[in-house]
């Protein structure tokens, strides 16, 4: 990519997302846009590409600009034949499905409010989705700002919650609508109930609705209504970017600082995606 490039990034909402024009990403980044994209990423929590056309190779060398790329977040036995063409690094996000079995993971309808990974010691820090096929409606992502909904938090919610552990199970099954379609859980994590960044040293809630499942050492009769009222606080419009997906679409997001969910979307039309991941550096603190 030449030194002569001019980016141009357009918010999105007050708190979270920017499109950022101007870049062919099948093309390479050179060490200058890659660190000027890496600020415009950590400046706008989610950042999106319009039109590209990548191979599985070249995400995963956009990926590579952001840090390593991790591997795929599950055990080999619960990736369908879908995954025999794919790069070790790529997940398959697809309801397609061949004799009646998914090819792809997370196939069907609504995910809460969540962070990937975690569920892991060290969660992965950003994750890019690349849109192949898309349904004609739904199935969009909304991205809440984990740093604006912690800023705004009330008190009598923050402080009893200040410096505590929350517990994590994996638990992807399970959508809004009370369905066990997806794979089964197989990983719990400790982590801060709120995080701090460790680029940009900004705190953030970092508990989710769909993965949080209590607090270290607090009894569930006081930690569940606070918990409940940071989730409601923390999916509070306010706070969130909803991204409509076009075909060619290219989103990062930083799991660190922000959490996502997914609408749904007709089941009889096709939602066809890559997922990659950027490891992280630590555990949360």
């Amino acid at each position: 990519m030449s030194d002569e490039t001019r980016l141009e990034v357009i918010p999105l909402s007050t708190h979270i997302g920017a499109e950022v024009r101007g870049l062919d990403l099948s093309q390479p980044l050179d060490e200058k846009m890659s660190f000027e994209l890496n600020q415009i990423w950590l400046k706008h929590l989610v950042i999106f590409f319009r039109e590209q056309k990548l191979s599985q190779e070249d995400q995963v060398r956009v990926t590579s600009q952001f840090g390593k790329p991790g591997m795929r977040g599950r055990p080999a036995k619960y990736f369908p034949k879908g995954y025999d063409d794919l790069l070790p690094n790529i997940m398959l996000i697809t309801n397609i499905r061949e004799n009646g079995e998914a090819i792809g993971s997370l196939p069907d309808g609504e995910m809460m409010f969540h962070h990937d990974m975690l569920h892991s010691e060290v969660p992965h820090k950003g994750t890019f989705l690349y849109a192949l096929e898309v349904p004609s409606k739904g199935g969009n992502t909304l991205f809440a700002s984990g740093y604006a909904a912690y800023d705004t938090l009330p008190d009598d919610v923050k402080i009893p919650l200040e410096g505590q552990q929350a517990s994590h199970h994996y638990h992807y099954g399970s959508t809004q609508k009370g369905d066990d379609r997806g794979t089964p859980a197989f990983s719990k994590s400790t982590h801060p109930v709120f995080r701090t960044h460790d680029e940009t040293g900004r705190k953030a809630i970092y508990v989710n609705r769909l993965m949080t499942e209590g607090v270290v050492g607090m009894a569930d009769e006081e930690a569940k209504p606070l918990l409940n009222a940071v989730f409601d606080h923390a999916e509070d419009p306010t706070y969130v970017y909803e991204h409509e997906w076009q075909a060619g679409d290219l989103v990062l997001w930083d799991n660190r600082c922000s959490m996502h969910a997914r609408t749904d979307f007709p089941d009889n039309e096709t939602r066809l995606m890559w997922r990659t991941t950027v490891e992280g550096h630590s555990a949360p603190v």
